[in-house]
């Protein structure tokens, strides 16, 4: 697999990936609020087999886990606690405190701190904090979605989301496609090429903004919502590569 694009993961981008960290979980925090103990059992339309309060009990355990990782320091084994479930009165309490709990540990680190990751390399808190901006902003998208139509995600956000979720959640199951995909991005001029371990002959095209490239990547929203050129076969062979669950 190739891909053009993508960020590094040095003290700078720590700190921006902590500004966006906060800044999409008190988004998350605050729609939780507006809803109030009596909505939890409110269906995420993303997510159908969740509720908001399932959706939120996910973010939350998602962030003590990686922030407890964090701490650990170990690159070979997870961190193996338990984190336990808050009433529903406390929920929103409870996230903010795993998001602080996440940031601390993160803060205190630094990039190249080792720690486990589940995709292997990189396996380093900086490395967890760059997919940990993306886990939050789609989350929180999908809670904004038991509201109202979501907006977009922030665009430094979407456009480096391209490019980790390539590299991360693709990774080497890219070496797979028949061929090669160009991702474009029409707000930000971002562009990234995918291209498998065989010949490569056939060839396809995805555009839209980076905020709906996104999202289609992990499946919020339909392959129709952004352009489709070349080989749709292969669009869908691409798409199938990548385990989002």
């Amino acid at each position: 697999m190739r891909v053009a694009g993508g960020q590094g993961t040095g003290t700078d981008r720590l700190v921006w990936a902590l500004e966006a960290i906060r800044e999409a979980s008190g988004r998350f925090a605050g729609v939780v609020e507006r809803w109030g103990a009596d909505g939890l059992d409110a269906n995420v339309p993303s997510t159908p087999e969740w509720t908001l309060r399932e959706l939120a009990h996910h973010l939350g355990e998602v962030q003590r886990f990686w922030g407890e990782n964090v701490r650990s320091g170990d690159p070979g084994t997870p961190w193996g606690g338990k984190v336990a479930m808050p009433a529903d009165d406390f929920l929103v309490g409870w996230l903010r405190e795993a998001t602080a709990s996440l940031c601390d540990a993160l803060a205190a680190a630094g990039p190249g701190a080792p720690c486990w990751t589940w995709w292997g390399a990189p396996a380093t808190a900086g490395a967890v904090a760059r997919h940990q901006v993306q886990e939050v902003a789609v989350h929180c998208w999908d809670a904004q979605a038991v509201m109202a139509s979501p907006g977009a995600l922030r665009q430094d956000v979407a456009d480096d989301g391209v490019a980790e979720f390539l590299e991360i959640v693709l990774g080497s199951s890219a070496d797979a496609l028949p061929g090669v995909v160009t991702l474009r991005a029409t707000d930000t001029g971002g562009s990234w090429r995918v291209a498998g371990g065989g010949p490569g002959r056939r060839q396809a095209g995805i555009s839209g903004t980076a905020s709906d490239l996104v999202l289609m990547l992990y499946r919020r929203l339909p392959v129709s919502d952004c352009i489709v050129d070349g080989d749709p076969l292969l669009v869908a062979s691409f798409l199938a590569l990548a385990d989002t669950s």
